[in-house]
């Protein structure tokens, strides 16, 4: 049986960030390990023993206000981590420190605080560590780290659920008369499988089910509607819109990739619709970049919704060859309006995901800038709403939301 890692403190192992161009791959990581192991690591059978320096500080390296889950920290304290050469920081462990119980360290608000504050600072010079990368391999690596920086800085916050275990999250959005209650499970994530990323409910999912729930009308949930929801994962969408149409709906169908999600999926459809011996969604395989449109996706559909499906360059244009395809295309002979789809994306400032809504809009265009010359109707952006970052939901590195409403034109 390995013995457990000793633990020591994060204001004496966390690497200076002024020298942050100077530390490799393997160092961060090694910091990264460092924080989950004295945070987030399962509690361990007999206590673990850990070093706790003896501090010998020349100047104050903590304030007592609570740390906060943005970014902003960054800027108040820019020497946080930078060493004994910025007026010892970190110091150096002293070979006679005390052995203590980890609990002692999780609990020092001090050290935690500083780990905060490294991560933000982290982040806020990531552009400098990622321009030095030797080759294109090591500048993907770092990428990957970044997204680790962020997805750690999240937990601290509260926010986010990555490599935790499967938990059961409720609901209650707001309509015009009464609540629509949801309850999912979202399942833990796989470490082996970065694809399986629909376990989770994710916040552009939420914001866009908060806003049909306040004006269904709005988004295409009229009496006989057939709903599509892309990229369904959890199924929040898709279980919200049944809920809000009842027996009016037209059909309801929920599509994804992943295996493992469409049987968590299904899962949470049977959880919300215990009473119905046929479940009001229909659950179905879909692969944007092969995609099969027979059966149930043979016939167009009303209302296309799709929420935090934009993680890849080629996302925006498989998707939108898909809803040229499924999005009902408007009659003026049979006075029948197109169908609308509902996009909801965040705004990522960092990480692997930086800026890839903006291949939404390189896709899709705006549908005032087309000109009049078109013999069959294209999608088009036809509004854009920016949302901001709602407190409790999210990853601390979504700035916000973007919703866009995409239609014939």
């Amino acid at each position: 049986m390995g013995r457990h890692p000793v633990l020591v403190s994060p204001t004496s192992s966390l690497p200076p960030l002024k020298r942050l161009v100077d530390h490799n791959n393997h160092r961060i990581r090694q910091a990264l390990q460092s924080l989950r192991d004295i945070y987030f690591s399962p509690a361990p059978p007999t206590p673990t023993k850990l070093r706790v320096p003896k501090r010998q500080l020349k100047t104050r390296i903590h304030d007592k206000s609570v740390p906060d889950s943005g970014y902003a920290s960054a800027e108040e304290e820019d020497d946080v981590g930078q060493g004994e050469e910025e007026g010892d920081i970190a110091p150096e462990l002293d070979e006679e420190s005390d052995e203590a119980d980890p609990d002692i360290l999780r609990s020092d608000q001090l050290e935690r605080a500083f780990a905060v504050k490294w991560l933000t600072g982290f982040i806020s010079r990531s552009d400098d560590w990622i321009s030095v990368s030797a080759d294109e391999e090591e500048e993907n690596e770092r990428l990957g780290i970044i997204d680790e920086v962020t997805s750690l800085l999240a937990k601290f916050a509260g926010d986010d659920l990555e490599e935790t275990g499967a938990l059961t999250r409720t609901f209650s959005f707001p309509t015009s008369s009464s609540t629509v209650e949801v309850e999912l499970n979202d399942a833990a994530l796989s470490k082996e499988d970065h694809t399986s990323v629909g376990l989770q409910s994710w916040a552009s999912s939420i914001v866009l089910a908060t806003r049909m729930c306040l004006q269904p009308d709005e988004y295409g949930l009229t009496r006989r509607a057939r709903v599509l929801e892309l990229g369904a994962g959890t199924g929040l969408l898709s279980i919200v819109a049944a809920k809000l149409l009842g027996s009016q709906t037209g059909a309801i169908v929920a599509t994804d990739y992943h295996p493992d999600v469409l049987d968590n999926l299904r899962q949470n459809i049977a959880t919300n619709f215990p009473f119905s011996s046929v479940p009001p969604i229909e659950v179905r395989k879909l692969d944007w970049e092969q995609p099969d449109f027979s059966a149930s996706l043979g016939e167009p559909f009303d209302a296309v919704l799709a929420a935090d499906v934009i993680y890849h360059p080629e996302h925006a244009s498989w998707i939108k060859r898909c809803v040229e395809r499924l999005l009902v295309r408007p009659c003026p002979q049979a006075g029948r309006e197109g169908g609308v789809c509902w996009l909801a994306i965040p705004m990522r400032t960092v990480g692997r995901h930086e800026g890839m809504g903006d291949t939404v809009s390189a896709v899709f265009p705006t549908a005032h800038t087309m000109g009049a010359s078109r013999t069959e109707p294209e999608l088009a952006i036809l509004s854009e709403e920016h949302v901001g970052r709602q407190e409790g939901v999210g990853r601390a590195d979504e700035g916000g939301y973007r919703i866009f409403k995409i239609g014939w034109v």
